[in-house]
């Protein structure tokens, strides 16, 4: 039997993902969900220029998709903050709909927010529904690889791990998310206040220490602008010298009173060398480089639709990517 599946949030990646998951033999799409008056009522076939997306339509509510065909999925492309998506996803897992979402906290939810978690397990334990949260990062390379390699560990003494994105190939509302564009000092204030970064690090820290077994203490975040120092152009925007051009983000805890775990992210606009690296401090050692990086866009979409199969057949919840089988194509 195909599986129902049904998109929240039709920007570029909810677009992209819905593209993706056409391809599927697996999937039947039902529709999708937007707030945009713009979208409302289109036809998904055009939104996307998929012929396989035509005659399904974009509703407002969940309420109103419902109505015509309830899914027995939905991707979930909206927000970043769990307490955010917490209002979003709650429907649908009372009505027994299961979610994978990218919302970035939602990979270790009861790190920021364990009532709202809990009471969202016990809905999904309720209703049969289950809520996963993925992505490329957090979802996989910063957390879920680096708990991969760990399985040929005899033991395990420090996990290291660096991103490295080059911000230009990326996507216009990332490229504004890192601050391009901005003055340093904004930078600086907004990441202060909680407004401005990659979200997400400090999940993909604890979701790693919980799958070792370890309690994380000490837990320290720091980020700061990458200034550029040259005017930049990129498809979508323009940054003259002088002006934020990205991020250097950093998570690192201490384990048993010794710093180790660090996460380490430089995204910005012409980064040099894009590349991901995982280090592994235990017996066997382990140093890992994937030159170029994972593409970020790309990667994403992927990550969210070869999820659904594998989050399907697991018990209802709240389910961590590490619950879940390797991740594989599906």
């Amino acid at each position: 039997m195909k599986i129902k599946v049904a998109q929240f949030g039709l920007g570029p990646i909810g677009l992209e993902t819905l593209k993706l998951a056409a391809t599927k033999p697996w999937a039947e799409i039902v529709g999708g969900i937007d707030i945009d008056p713009a979208k409302i009522g289109q036809d998904l076939g055009d939104l996307t220029g998929e012929k396989a997306l035509r005659r399904r339509l974009v509703y407002g509510s969940l309420e109103e998709l419902v109505a015509c065909a309830k899914p027995d999925i939905i991707f979930h492309t909206a927000v970043s903050r769990f307490r955010d998506a917490f209002g979003q996803i709650e429907p649908m897992a009372r009505l027994g709909i299961s979610v994978v979402s990218s919302c970035e906290e939602l990979l270790y939810p009861r790190l920021r927010e364990p009532g709202l978690a809990a009471k969202l397990d016990a809905i999904c334990k309720r209703s049969g529904s289950r809520v996963v949260g993925t992505g490329v990062n957090p979802g996989f390379v910063m957390d879920v690889l680096p708990v991969c390699l760990t399985g040929v560990s005899r033991e395990v003494r420090a996990v290291h791990v660096q991103r490295v994105v080059n911000a230009s190939t990326r996507r216009a509302p990332l490229q504004r998310k890192i601050g391009s564009g901005w003055p340093p000092a904004r930078f600086r204030r907004l990441f202060k206040e909680g407004r401005a970064g990659h979200a997400g690090l400090k999940e993909s820290l604890a979701l790693i220490a919980h799958c070792l077994g370890w309690k994380a203490t000490d837990i320290v975040e720091t980020g700061k602008p990458v200034v550029a120092d040259h005017d930049i152009r990129t498809r979508h925007l323009e940054v003259k010298k002088g002006q934020t051009c990205g991020l250097h983000q950093r998570a690192e805890a201490k384990v048993g009173g010794k710093v180790r775990l660090t996460l380490d992210l430089k995204m910005y606009l012409d980064a040099p060398n894009p590349h991901d690296a995982v280090q592994i401090e235990g017996e066997p050692p382990l140093d890992v480089i994937i030159n170029g990086g994972v593409a970020g866009d790309q990667a994403t979409v992927a990550a969210l639709v070869n999820a659904a199969r594998n989050l399907l057949r697991a018990p209802a919840g709240v389910i961590l990517m590490t619950d879940l089988p390797v991740p594989r194509i599906g």
